[in-house]
């Protein structure tokens, strides 16, 4: 953990590592993706999920394979796909008491919308924890793990690299920030053993407690 002695920006992904996978939440996402997807291109269930989890791994969101290969408008987009409940998400204190030790700058990045992330963050009762939160929108479309999209949120928020740590569910999206020089935890049940891959967090809250030496005992969602 003295590695990470130097971090003074913190940056946080969204779906899946601010709250359990266990939540499914990003399940509710993908349905509306395919409805989407299904009346915008006109195409079968079937299809349109194919085609949904292709652009996903060629692109690395669904999103910039409509609007490379369709030329859709993000916004509607964005704004359906997000619509959904969140009452799969719990306050999580002992996580909160954690992110608001951690010393410096705290920010979430996500590949999907700013308001989703604020929406997520209150409902996780992280609201107020963090300095800024940035969504795809403020990346100009582009999605993690592309670099300009890194370049264009770290610029905007003020994050030097060197003195930035990353917690993501998706290691693909640590590779760019190991080789930006950020400190690259993996926040997901099982372990990925990669280059870019720095650290192991099976439970968030739980790693960064053992960073900020709290001794939360405080069971978590």
């Amino acid at each position: 953990m003295q590695e990470l002695d130097h971090v003074s920006h913190w940056v946080f992904d969204l779906d899946n590592t601010l709250y359990p996978p266990s939540a499914r939440l990003f399940d509710l996402i993908e349905v509306r993706m395919t409805d989407w997807v299904m009346q915008e291109l006109g195409v079968a269930r079937d299809e349109a999920d194919r085609l949904r989890a292709q652009y996903w791994r060629s692109y690395g969101t669904t999103l910039s394979g409509l609007m490379r290969e369709h030329g859709v408008d993000p916004t509607p987009y964005l704004t359906h796909v997000h619509d959904i409940p969140l009452s799969a998400l719990e306050p999580d204190a002992a996580l909160a008491a954690a992110i608001r030790a951690l010393p410096g700058r705290k920010i979430v990045y996500t590949n999907g919308s700013r308001q989703h992330a604020e929406r997520v963050t209150e409902a996780r009762g992280l609201g107020g924890l963090f300095d800024a939160m940035y969504g795809i929108e403020d990346a100009g479309f582009l999605p993690k793990p592309e670099r300009g999209a890194f370049d264009a949120v770290f610029r905007a928020a003020g994050v030097e690299p060197t003195r930035a740590a990353m917690f993501e569910d998706d290691a693909r999206n640590l590779a760019v920030p190991h080789d930006m020089g950020m400190a690259c935890i993996h926040v997901h049940p099982d372990r990925h053993e990669a280059p870019h891959v720095h650290h192991h967090a099976p439970d968030l809250g739980a790693f960064l407690s053992q960073l900020t030496g709290r001794d939360d005992t405080a069971p978590r969602p």
